[in-house]
């Protein structure tokens, strides 16, 4: 803990950004002098050290992002899918959800679970196999096996088997020790498990799978058309099977008699082993019979599952086989259940299905009763217990890229009562027609963790829809979901002027605002449009207000060539250097002026009253209308407050507040016009170009330039979001260092400064960010006032005093009035976040009103009131007297400023070769902090108000646009982004919680019996083949197969050995589990035991009996006699 002392009195500036990190230097970059009016001490005790942060990613939740492979545990009921960027998903009961990733990036080709063994094999497309320990909550590679002359097709592991057969691309079949992870000696060359006499390769393996009937055949699959039973013992095949077109998969009836295959020409075929020389049944299940005679040609079967059942007939369910002739038919999957045939459509091609049964061995009745189909992007789940097949309804958040998502908000610490009420709301529009039984994939253990608190994540998307999701306790789940696009009429194809601007998705959500308590939500579209509601537990007749604010400016904003460019001189503004007049509401239909007849929003409000449900319920839609056929600048900048009834936005082009109590237009004027006389940089005003060129053709600088210069580039640009076929473009920081790089392309490499010299001339002033609060307009002021403080993409600040009546009635009838430009401050680069502490280093919350439902029905005895809860900064300030402190981030420094004297205490340059994305002023360890992202993919964190560097991790060398976009941080020591097109990823800069981390997970494996298998009877076992005698380590092992050649492949130990999978626990909880069971099962065995003997005791007490009765009768007799 560290104490900063600083007295103001007679204080004067150090050279530009000559401060030193955690040292208060002060001083502006203009290097103009400046002195506090009085005395005052700043006596903050900072907290917070290096050792309170720790960064590491937490969970990750959405839809995994193009799947490729799909494996499930029947014992301990956990499903596993694998990515191509070489990611794995491990999915159990709600809650329980992990992330893996693989270091090569590789995709995963297979993925294969050692049944009730807590362990999981990879096979990727780099050949390599991976064995993962998933007996903790983050699962790590124990062993790696890198094959470096083959390629891997195809892996098999046996139930109960530590030995897994894998295939390759040459045709031969290896086999792996999974204890050791070390290639056996013994292989199946593919030259031997054909005859000689075949000319042809048979092609790469593509099948694998041990006899239900003898566990030492195995059936292998090529990809011509071969099928082979190799006799392990033997080292021969059994039989070969030549058909004649190429297969895709097999699988085996439970008896072991028979097999079926699917076939790239849409058949199925079902094999006898008694006779393989031809198949005793070839069925076209999709295709018919033409009129000629001939069949019609279909697509491949890529995949088919035959299962048996005990009381219905067998199960054959596949994917693929429509015919060529149907074009245009979706995905399909076919369940042939006896004579019945049914076609379930799906939205998405298939990547691999898998059947649940309810033993793991293979040899039994299989009794299936799901099917897990994997989509490219979605996940579902058949009941096959039912005869109309329905889907379980998924727990899991796999739906948040339904449309794709476009912006992002993450809020900890929430309004306890706000999560139940959309919770509430949003389960009355829940979708129906689920199968009633539980989710299947139900393993795993998950409980509520004591660090918890309410969290709620907010998603735009390209569609214009909202959700809102509640994130507490590192789950995820959908609360309610808003649509946008309501509020205006269905725009018709190629007509108005939304179409013109944005093709595709003129809804696409850019931008939102939300205030918790009071409930008030605000969303910015790609059309130029700003919409405003009210959230209410009742439905209600709404007319929806409208209004028009014209932002486009006709004069260029130039910098005039002076000798003092370097040094702009700050000048206190004049109290009537300009005098904004409220603009009256454009009611919707209403006229407009002659000057302005061409004025045509993007797209039309509806002008009726509309009946809206419970929830969100839009009030008023602001839009940027076209003008002398210019379209609207994109919205850069926006913030509201409920305590003030007034909300603010802004773009390249200036600056907008609106009360929207009242509904009328208060300010709305160039950024240029807002300095009046203070403007640092004496710009002056140029008449009208001659050749009107369109305000689209300029853009704005820095973080804003997200929103590109074309119409074009005002369509895509939210694309690089929206297009689910990512690209991963990374970042040219070597671009971004170089101070002449002009490429409007990529707005990373784009440098940045505010020196007067490298800015185009071309580029006009944007408003980057917004915040309402309770300040010191000016120097003089003695009482903090409503104020608005503005920040620029030339790293210019501005603080607009406000005047509100704080009477209710006075309030709606009586005029805000905006007072002229105060304060004019600088930094560094364009200007990103805002943040204010009293003198004592608290945080000062923004102003709010307290949620009252205004559709809620009168009540005479108590009227509804305007309930306002204020933070004034003067109100802890009895030993510092009234002031307080303004944190102000841009894109290369952080500045600290004491308030209403102006005065810079602290200055940090956070970064000079790249430039911050995005910053916060969070709570951490109850104390505040500033946060910063960086575009070379750093996460940094700075003490308040010394700014001294706490945290600087390189997290993510490969920054692309769709991270920028979305990433985001809040209290708590959290923050998010969109990792993939899908999914979002979760991450913690907290030392406290990263050290809870673990009690917040899940636990992958809980200990279970493994089912017995079921009594073959004296017959079958006789009669069955001796499936039972056969030992894979005496035909695989060193001793009888050898070693295998090294250059074949090379062992890679992982981060522990087979010991720490066998024994490796996570939590106390798993260990009694285990205990408990362990005792269950000796105190069982020690019963069966008691049994047995006491039943020897009767056996040997009867035998005695007999005994002694026949000694009796035969004791007097002679030998003769008996």
């Amino acid at each position: 803990m560290k104490k900063f002392r600083k007295v103001l009195d007679g204080l004067t500036t150090s050279s530009p950004g000559g401060g030193t990190m955690g040292s208060p230097s002060c001083g502006s970059t203009a290097g103009t002098p400046t002195a506090a009016p009085t005395p005052k001490e700043i006596d903050v005790q900072e907290t917070l050290v290096s050792e309170n942060f720790q960064l590491c990613k937490t969970v990750r939740h959405g839809f995994p992002y193009q799947p490729t492979a799909l494996a499930f545990d029947p014992v301990q009921k956990i499903l596993a899918i694998g990515s191509r960027s070489g990611g794995v998903r491990i999915l159990g009961r709600p809650g329980v959800d992990c992330f893996c990733q693989h270091e090569s990036g590789a995709a995963v080709l297979q993925l294969q679970f050692l049944i009730n063994e807590g362990a999981l094999v990879s096979a990727c497309a780099d050949d390599t196999l991976h064995l993962w320990n998933l007996r903790q909550r983050r699962p790590a590679i124990l062993h790696s096996l890198k094959f470096n002359r083959e390629r891997i097709t195809f892996c098999h592991l046996p139930f109960q088997s530590k030995w897994l057969y894998v295939g390759t691309e040459r045709g031969n079949t290896h086999i792996v020790n999974i204890e050791s992870f070390i290639l056996s000696g013994y292989v199946i060359m593919w030259n031997k498990a054909i005859e000689l006499s075949t000319k042809t390769h048979p092609g790469p393996v593509v099948h694998l799978s041990d006899s239900p009937k003898d566990e030492g055949k195995l059936l292998v699959g090529f990809e011509s058309g071969t099928i082979v039973q190799w006799d392990l013992r033997a080292k021969k095949a059994d039989f070969r099977i030549y058909y004649d077109e190429a297969i895709h998969s097999a699988c085996w009836h439970h008896e072991g008699k028979q097999f079926m295959c699917s076939h790239s020409d849409g058949s199925l075929t079902l094999w006898n082993l008694r006779n393989t020389s031809k198949p005793i049944q070839i069925t076209f299940p999709h295709g018919k019979i033409q009129k000629d005679g001939r069949k019609e040609s279909c697509k491949p079967i890529l995949k088919v599952d035959y299962k048996t059942s005990r009381n219905s007939e067998p199960f054959v369910i596949f994917s693929g086989g429509l015919s060529y002739d149907k074009a245009g038919r979706r995905p399909t999957l076919t369940i042939m259940h006896g004579k019945a045939i049914t076609v379930l459509e799906m939205d998405y091609p298939i990547v691999e299905f898998m059947t649940l049964c309810d033993t793991p061995y293979n040899n039994e009745v299989q009794d299936p009763y799901a099917v897990v189909v994997l989509l490219e992007k979605d996940l579902i789940v058949v009941d096959l217990t039912q005869s109309n097949f329905p889907v379980f309804e998924n727990p899991y958040p796999m739906d948040i890229h339904e449309s794709p998502v476009t912006c992002t908000a993450y809020f900890a610490d929430c309004p306890p009562d706000i999560i139940p009420v959309l919770y509430s709301i949003g389960a009355k529009h829940k979708k129906t027609g689920y199968s009633q039984k539980e989710w299947p994939v139900s393993g795993g253990m998950w409980t509520l963790g004591s660090h918890t608190y309410p969290e709620i994540i907010i998603t735009g998307h390209a569609d214009g829809s909202i959700k809102f999701w509640d994130a507490s306790a590192i789950t995820l789940q959908m609360l309610y979901k808003l649509k946008t696009s309501k509020v205006f009429e269905k725009p018709k194809q190629n007509e108005g002027r939304g179409a013109e601007l944005v093709d595709d998705d003129p809804f696409a959500v850019q931008m939102v605002s939300w205030c918790p308590q009071s409930r008030i939500f605000c969303v910015v579209g790609i059309s130029a449009y700003i919409i405003l509601y009210r959230f209410s537990k009742y439905d209600a007749n709404t007319q929806i207000v409208s209004l028009e604010v014209r932002l486009q400016c006709d004069p260029e904003d130039v910098i005039s060539p002076s000798e003092n460019e370097n040094n702009p001189c700050f000048s206190e503004p004049q109290s009537g250097s300009h005098s904004p007049q409220p603009h009256q509401p454009v009611s919707p239909g209403g006229g407009t002026p002659e000057s302005l007849k061409d004025c045509t929003p993007c797209l039309k409000v509806k002008d009726r009253a509309v009946r809206v449900p419970p929830g969100y319920q839009a009030e008023l839609v602001i839009q940027l209308p076209w003008i002398d056929g210019e379209p609207p600048q994109q919205v850069s900048s926006l913030d509201i407050n409920s305590a003030y009834g007034l909300l603010a936005f802004g773009n390249c082009n200036g600056l907008a507040v609106v009360d929207y109590l009242q509904k009328t237009i208060l300010l709305c004027m160039s950024t240029l016009d807002l300095y009046g006389a203070a403007d640092p940089y004496q710009r002056l005003t140029r008449s009208p170009r001659r050749n009107r060129q369109s305000t689209s053709d300029f853009c704005m600088r820095g973080l804003s330039n997200f929103y590109s210069d074309s119409k074009k580039r005002i369509r895509t640009s939210y694309q690089s979001l929206t297009e689910l076929s990512d690209n991963q473009q990374s970042v040219d920081m070597e671009r971004s260092k170089s101070p002449t790089s002009e490429s409007r392309e990529n707005s990373f490499s784009r440098s940045r400064s505010s020196s007067v010299s490298s800015i185009d001339r071309d580029t006009k002033e944007a408003i980057t960010t917004l915040q309402f609060g309770e300040s010191f307009g000016r120097k003089s002021d003695t009482l903090p006032t409503p104020c608005l403080w503005v920040g620029t993409s030339l790293g210019m600040i501005l603080l607009i005093p406000m005047s509100i009546p704080t009477d209710q009635e006075e309030r709606m009838e009586e005029q805000v009035t905006i007072g002229p430009c105060g304060a004019v401050l600088m930094l560094k680069g364009s200007v990103l976040r805002f943040g204010f502490l009293d003198c004592m280093g608290a945080l000062i919350q923004s102003p709010y009103e307290v949620w009252r439902d205004v559709n809620a029905p009168e009540d005479p005895d108590r009227p509804r009131k305007r309930k306002l809860v204020h933070f004034s900064p003067s109100s802890s300030q009895d030993t510092c007297g009234e002031g307080h402190l303004a944190i102000v981030c841009s894109e290369r420094q952080a500045k600290v400023f004491l308030m209403p004297s102006q005065s810079c205490l602290f200055v940090h340059n956070i970064t000079e070769s790249s430039f911050v994305l995005r910053a916060d002023v969070v709570s951490v360890c109850n104390s505040v902090c500033l946060a910063c992202f960086c575009a070379n993919g750093h996460v940094m964190t700075l003490s308040l108000p010394s700014l001294r560097p706490l945290m600087d991790v390189n997290y993510l060398p490969q920054t692309d646009m769709r991270i920028a976009r979305t990433f985001c941080f809040t209290n708590g020591g959290q923050a998010l982004y969109l990792s993939s097109p899908t999914e979002i990823q979760r991450i913690t800069y907290s030392q406290e919680m990263y050290d809870n981390l673990q009690e917040m997970l899940g636990e992958l494996f809980t200990p279970t019996e493994t089912p017995e298998a079921q009594n073959r009877g004296f017959l079958k076992g006789f009669f069955g083949g001796n499936a039972h005698t056969f030992d894979r380590e005496e035909l695989f092992g060193e001793a009888a197969a050898g070693k295998a050649s090294r250059s074949l492949a090379q062992h890679i130990p992982g981060q522990g050995g087979v010991e720490g999978m066998k024994v490796a626990a996570s939590g106390a909880v798993g260990e009694l589990a285990r205990a408990r069971i362990a005792l269950d099962e000796r105190g069982q065995r020690l019963g069966e035991l008691e049994e047995r003997t006491a039943l020897m005791m009767t056996s040997a007490e009867c035998f005695s009996k007999h005994a002694h009765e026949l000694m009796l009768k035969c004791k007097d007799k002679k030998w003769y006699q008996l």
